[in-house]
């Protein structure tokens, strides 16, 4: 790689990641924030609430780290040309590096978002999602007191008989008002906490499950055994959908060994590989704006950062609105943008501008 890529993808990659920097800092700040009473209130400590926050960033990263990409581009051209330095990789004919240094730039991008959503969100989503299947684990076994009413969570209160050290539990009993419409309560001879396939459950035996409804109407289900998770006693449990657990790996090593992909995993496979497309299109629309120098002072021209955030802005609002069979629909944003580049580029080096016939003198 010559020098002067070299010293133009430093540059473009620091302005990015300072940018970037800063704002996955605040953003972080503000899932701390969020969280606190959440894990406070579960008697959780500091570690457990900077470790959930930090799992909390990479889908956050994945939204904003594209256009902290496009916006740290379009500010080193600008800073190149306000040093003059613009004109004089022009004027020597160094055009084409400072091409290849943006599309090496936009593609390293791209490989970088495509890590991010195939490999590291998923991970982090089940990583997140066995962490607070734990907390609830421990949350409801801190407050099985014998011979006591506690409070789980509010509206949620619990009793039980007696617990011995294998963790067997007698007379259990729970009544869950968080529902106005409907008050639940759980009754059995006997319960253990254990873990299934689906996650932490207190199994329960021998008992019944009553329902109170808005119409004073009273049902009764009998049970021999009944696994209640856990994160219904501890909250309202959260759907959190098992294609976003699910590495695209395994996607394609499912495809691989001949198996068909569901409508649904091929519909997660475009619409995370678009992450990489969409910073292809905004950072050569940007690079299209501003990698050609200009003789104004730009006292009243837009600034790039707002350019990048209109852009990505009406891109996005293309891809969801815009009604298109699937999964074409999730590229009809990044596509429209990449082509509206590629025209400005065209136009700008004359590609599209026909040959002048000159006139017989």
């Amino acid at each position: 790689m010559a020098r002067l890529s070299r010293y133009l993808l430093r540059l473009f990659s620091t302005e990015a990641m300072a940018l970037f920097a800063v704002a996955a800092f605040l953003l972080f700040l503000i899932q701390c924030l969020r969280l606190f009473d959440l894990v406070s209130s579960r008697g959780q400590s500091l570690l457990t609430l900077l470790g959930q926050a930090a799992l909390g960033m990479p889908s956050l990263g994945i939204v904003f780290l594209y256009v902290c990409l496009a916006i740290g581009l379009g500010r080193a051209l600008r800073s190149l040309q306000d040093r003059s330095e613009l004109q004089i990789i022009h004027v020597s004919a160094l055009v084409p590096t400072l091409m290849r240094a943006v599309l090496t730039y936009a593609v390293g991008g791209a490989v970088l978002l495509l890590f991010l959503t195939h490999v590291v969100d998923p991970a982090s989503v089940r990583t997140t999602a066995s962490w607070s299947e734990s907390i609830a684990a421990d949350l409801v076994s801190r407050s099985m007191i014998p011979h006591r009413f506690t409070e789980v969570v509010d509206g949620v209160s619990m009793i039980i008989g007696s617990r011995n050290s294998d963790g067997q539990i007698t007379d259990f009993f729970a009544d869950d008002t968080r529902n106005p419409e409907s008050r639940r309560t759980y009754i059995a001879s006997s319960a253990l906490i254990t873990r299934d396939e689906q996650g932490f459950v207190l199994r329960l035996r021998d008992g019944a499950v009553q329902q109170f409804s808005a119409t004073k109407r009273l049902s009764e289900i009998s049970f021999t055994r009944y696994d209640l998770a856990l994160d219904e006693l501890t909250g309202e449990a959260e759907e959190v959908d098992s294609l976003a657990r699910t590495s695209s790996l395994e996607m394609v090593g499912k495809l691989l060994s001949g198996k068909d992909l569901s409508k649904a995993e091929v519909r997660a496979l475009v619409r995370r590989s678009v992450e990489g497309l969409r910073v292809l299109a905004i950072c050569l629309f940007v690079a299209a704006l501003a990698v050609f120098p200009s003789g104004n002072r730009r006292r009243n021209a837009a600034p790039i950062e707002l350019v990048a955030l209109g852009a990505a802005f009406v891109e996005r609002g293309v891809t969801s609105y815009l009604k298109l069979p699937s999964p074409i629909d999730l590229t009809v944003g990044p596509l429209l943008l990449l082509l509206l580049a590629l025209v400005i580029l065209a136009i700008r080096f004359r590609v599209l501008v026909p040959m002048r016939i000159r006139r017989p003198a």
